[in-house]
């Protein structure tokens, strides 16, 4: 019992040294190489601490291997960029001027309503809310807001990318010849359509795949 606790306090004074030598983004926001490496000193620590057959010099070894990596991995970052982009990747703008950029979405493996929860996470509802949106290298999404704001009412999801939710097609009392009509105005089809959105006072975010956003109204049964 008494060995036992021995290593367990030598790995966990380890631990926190190599932790706090490697700085703060190891435990804030990490990148891709951060995460692996975290992952990998979580798995090494706990190797000589559940079986004392092995040596406890093996671990701390291990680790501190796993510390000089990442000090090798951040020197590169330091001297030559595009390590930083092989290793971290690079920042992905889902939204501009135009609207949604479905390239970049589908590039990070996201839908429409991947993209809606981030920017309703960082506090915008619409998806004019905002000039410009990015998922950084971590992971985190950034946006440049716009100063004006719309209406502050909850917007539905009703395409998304080229796939109709029926579910919200009904809450917002669209029904199907509704929406093939409301379509046919914007000389589109449902498979043609990036996003649209609608809200409670029937504002709709329309883009149709390689053309810019817009703006638009349609009836919809009550507000929400």
């Amino acid at each position: 019992m008494a060995l036992v606790l021995i290593r367990t306090t030598v790995i966990f004074i380890t631990l926190l040294l190599v932790m706090r030598l490697m700085g703060k983004s190891q435990i804030g926001e990490m990148q891709p190489f951060e995460f692996v490496i975290t992952l990998l000193i979580a798995e090494l620590a706990c190797i000589p601490m559940a079986d004392s057959s092995i040596p406890l010099l093996y671990g701390i070894i291990a680790i501190v291997t796993i510390f000089i990596l990442h000090q090798a991995v951040w020197l590169l970052d330091l001297w030559f960029k595009p390590v930083k982009t092989i290793v971290c990747g690079r920042p992905s703008v889902v939204i501009n001027r135009d609207g949604i950029d479905v390239y970049q979405l589908k590039r990070n493996n996201l839908n429409v309503g991947d993209l809606v929860e981030s920017m309703r996470a960082a506090g915008y509802f619409n998806l004019d809310d905002v000039y410009y949106g990015l998922y950084e290298s971590n992971g985190q999404f950034s946006a440049l807001a716009k100063s004006e704001k719309t209406a502050p009412s909850l917007p539905l999801i009703v395409i998304d990318l080229g796939k109709a939710d029926k579910q919200n097609l009904s809450r917002c009392g669209i029904d199907g010849e509704r929406l093939k009509s409301f379509l046919k105005q914007q000389d589109a089809t449902p498979r043609q359509v990036v996003a649209m959105t609608v809200n409670g006072d029937g504002r709709v975010y329309f883009q149709k795949k390689g053309e810019r956003y817009k703006i638009l109204k349609i009836q919809v049964s009550e507000r929400w």
